[in-house]
């Protein structure tokens, strides 16, 4: 008898708390959403969150605001998302910097990705080309590596700064190929790329969107993608894995989370909003015209990638000795 009143007590327990999250999930949102961008505005992260809101404004009916908190590379941005209500009414538009890079670099970090933040949707990814001014007499991996294997300490490369996508994916480059390359930072992308068109440095990262229209222009060259296959963007350009560096992969994305104990309904709810939207014809169309490629990533997917790359760049940085 007692064993049956258990089992019964339990099941409508199990029930009530099914009750409760079709609930939640039927409530929301009543009220305006904040999703925080850690970065300034107009930036790929920033027009990102901005179509992410306006799909969930037009669909729930409920107004969806971006609020900028710019500065410490995103991570004080990152941290106060973390410590809001999980309760839906605050998101994250966020990226590899202060996710998944920062982790693996800084000291005394004040939250840890994987276990502070729930992700809902990667919105979109972009590969980069590891870009060479047109002096190099190179135009793939090999040729390449070749170069700067006979000319020792002859090759710099710019990055957005230390600690950065950028720098850790030119050094993760550097190690698989076993060569030296010297690192010169910078305070921005469009610092880096005018100091390689004019030869000041020979070599730099640049996302697809940008190197495309600068190929064309005849300003740089480029010896492959960091994408894991070719870009449809740009079906030409080998990857860099491809050309005997299997694995290598480097991306910048964008994506959208909530703290940790947001109710899975919720999460649910704002990933079927934003996969839906984003697989239509005219999003798809406008993320790949921006060099782009929309994901279709589940929650439980989006996750398992950042556990990933967190891994993945802390190692490099390990290797490179890299620490801020």
């Amino acid at each position: 008898m007692n064993c049956t009143r258990k089992f019964l007590a339990l099941n409508f327990f199990i029930a009530l708390y099914s009750w409760s999250a079709v609930g939640i999930a039927q409530n929301y949102p009543n009220r305006a959403t904040k999703i925080i961008v850690p970065f300034v505005a107009g930036g790929p992260t920033d027009v990102q969150a901005r179509w992410a809101a306006q799909q969930l404004n037009t669909v729930l009916g409920q107004p969806f605001v971006v609020e900028n908190r710019v500065g410490g590379g995103g991570v004080p941005g990152v941290d106060a998302v973390v410590k809001s209500p999980a309760d839906g009414y605050t998101l994250l538009a966020g990226n590899p910097g202060p996710l998944t890079v920062a982790p693996g670099v800084k000291t005394n970090m004040p939250y840890q990705t994987s276990k502070d933040l729930a992700p809902i949707m990667l919105i979109a990814r972009t590969a980069s080309c590891l870009s060479i001014h047109p002096s190099i007499p190179a135009s793939n991996v090999k040729e390449f590596v070749a170069y700067v294997k006979a000319n020792p300490d002859k090759v710099n490369y710019g990055s957005p700064g230390v600690g950065t996508v950028g720098h850790l994916s030119i050094e993760l480059f550097a190690t698989q190929a076993g060569i030296k390359i010297n690192h010169i930072p910078y305070k921005g992308a469009s610092q880096y790329q005018n100091d390689l068109i004019a030869g000041h440095i020979q070599l730099a990262q640049i996302q697809l969107a940008g190197c495309i229209p600068l190929l064309k222009q005849g300003k740089i060259k480029t010896i492959g993608v960091t994408a894991d296959k070719r870009s449809a963007v740009a079906p030409d350009i080998p990857t860099i894995a491809e050309q005997g560096m299997p694995g290598y992969q480097s991306y910048n994305w964008n994506g959208i989370l909530a703290p940790a104990a947001t109710p899975s309904a919720i999460i649910t709810k704002l990933h079927s909003v934003l996969s839906k939207q984003l697989a239509t014809k005219e999003n798809q169309e406008l993320f790949i015209s921006q060099g782009f490629e929309p994901s279709n990533f589940t929650p439980e997917e989006f996750a398992n990638f950042i556990q990933l790359e967190t891994e993945k760049w802390a190692k490099v940085a390990k290797q490179a000795d890299i620490k801020e």
